[in-house]
């Protein structure tokens, strides 16, 4: 691999470690800060929204370090591409793909991104080259697509319980009266 190559996969593992960083940070320290984060997440129909709250920041932030280090780089994706899954399948999915209509082009793009660098390797320029840890390639894919598929899976088998959907009343109330009275 040139320098070149690495210098690129270092780049693309310091902004999106930075940005998971920021994305936990800003459930922590920001404008809602836990509580708001635990509203949020309960309202997305996830039980114990504190707990959520409290693991999402842990998740993404630690996930943003180890990105950074280079440190156990297909796990760190793996913690990337189930947080994005989450956000994709519970917030961002029924708003279609656009992120400007708050859809899941965002989580999309962050989680392939996460996934081919868990492919790719993180490069020279990191702990797991250091540490002679590299399981790259389809080993690496395999590993952080497995670990989100099975994170994901069990955090929504676990805590999600959605509320069930508000029916009709009356069966002349029409779709657009009963989604009004839901809000």
């Amino acid at each position: 691999m040139s320098d070149a190559d690495n210098a690129v996969l270092l780049l693309v593992r310091v902004v999106v470690g930075l940005i998971m960083i920021m994305h936990g940070l800003n459930h922590w320290r920001g404008g809602g800060r836990i509580e708001g984060t635990a509203r949020w997440f309960t309202g997305l129909g996830l039980r114990q929204g504190v707990l959520q709250a409290w693991m999402s920041v842990l998740t993404e932030v630690g996930a943003g370090i180890l990105l950074i280090l280079g440190l156990l780089t297909p796990l760190a994706c793996a913690a990337v591409i189930s947080v994005m899954l989450v956000a994709g399948l519970l917030a961002h999915r029924p708003n279609g793909f656009f992120v400007f209509k708050d859809g899941y082009e965002y989580v999309l793009t962050l989680a392939v991104v996460a996934l081919a660098l868990a492919v790719l390797g993180p490069g020279r320029w990191s702990l797991d080259q250091a540490a002679g840890l590299d399981p790259t390639g389809w080993t690496g894919g395999a590993i952080a697509l497995g670990a989100a598929v099975v994170a994901t899976g069990g955090l929504l088998g676990t805590f999600w319980r959605p509320e069930p959907a508000v029916e009709a009343v009356a069966a002349d109330n029409t779709p657009e009266q009963v989604d009004q009275e839901a809000r």
